[in-house]
């Protein structure tokens, strides 16, 4: 018989060009017994050196002939439609890349007995008396948190072994795609740029490296069900900027103050949110950084 230590744990990323994907995949190509495979609708990968097979996740079969063709111990879905405005014009596409695409996962998942982590979110609530815990009563406002929340209901009944993530606010080192908050914080004050600030929503940002490194232990620990993953500290997007700020010795009075109501956007907004992370704390050890640890990472890794 093979020693366990010499066999491989096949994983298997889904939306890897995106924020987390590419973090993910950070983390994982460094580390010795672990075969990558990594897709997204994306014709190129972004990881020459990785394998890379291009997939929409709305064709159920092509979807489910990456996983047959791979046969993965492990799926991260970090694939989704996110552009929360859109999704409220655009619900058929939305409904087909969150919900139905979440369903093609399930069925190859259930047949190859592969564990699923799914990435959801704190768009799930309605925002009025957020932070949340897994166990409170979801109640999305939005057409995106519907279809966030669908997908859930859909893993759950699915009969796929499964871990769902629910996070907030993401922000951290990317090589490639848009920019995440802090670096077009950064980057639109250091060109001279005004930005409006919202101060009533309320998050508590997490860090790609940690929610990556919570995604590595809850594999490891093999943990399955509802975790929240977020950071440690609950602020309101202004006061997170003005953390931005000052770290950055940037100058705040290209910081102006708004409400969400003043920025008319198409989809309605969770004002107090932000997700409670004692679960993920006391079952496997998840440690955020603090936003300063993290920014003061971000600055050497990305020479801010």
């Amino acid at each position: 018989m093979l020693s366990q230590d010499l066999i491989k744990k096949r994983i298997l990323v889904f939306g890897s060009n995106g924020m987390l994907g590419q973090r993910v995949i950070e983390i994982y190509k460094k580390q010795p017994g672990i075969e990558l495979m990594t897709t997204s609708s994306e014709e190129n990968s972004i990881f020459p050196d990785i394998p890379y097979v291009p997939c929409d996740v709305t064709h159920r079969d092509s979807v489910k002939k990456i996983i047959y063709d791979f046969v993965p111990d492990v799926i991260i879905n970090a694939s989704a439609y996110t552009n929360v405005d859109k999704c409220e014009t655009e619900r058929e596409l939305s409904w087909k890349v969150n919900v139905k695409g979440v369903e093609y996962i399930c069925e190859a998942c259930r047949v190859l007995d592969t564990h699923l982590i799914h990435i959801s979110t704190d768009y799930v609530f309605d925002g009025t008396k957020g932070p949340y815990s897994e166990i409170d009563t979801p109640s999305p406002v939005s057409y995106y948190g519907r279809t966030k929340l669908a997908s859930e209901n859909a893993i759950k009944v699915s009969g796929a072994a499964h871990t769902i993530i629910r996070t907030n606010v993401l922000y951290g080192v990317i090589s490639s795609g848009r920019l995440d908050f802090v670096r077009w914080v950064v980057n639109s004050i250091r060109k001279g740029e005004k930005i409006r600030i919202v101060t009533d929503q309320i998050n508590n940002p997490t860090f790609l490296d940690d929610l990556a490194g919570a995604i590595a232990e809850i594999i490891r620990f093999k943990k399955y069900g509802l975790y929240n993953v977020g950071g440690r500290e609950l602020l309101s997007r202004y006061d997170f900027t003005m953390k931005i700020v000052d770290f950055f010795n940037l100058d705040p009075s290209f910081v102006t103050a708004i409400v969400t109501a003043e920025l008319n956007q198409p989809a309605k907004r969770p004002l107090k949110s932000g997700l409670i992370i004692l679960k993920a704390e006391s079952e496997f050890n998840y440690k955020p950084v603090s936003i300063d640890e993290s920014l003061a990472i971000m600055k050497k890794e990305l020479n801010l």
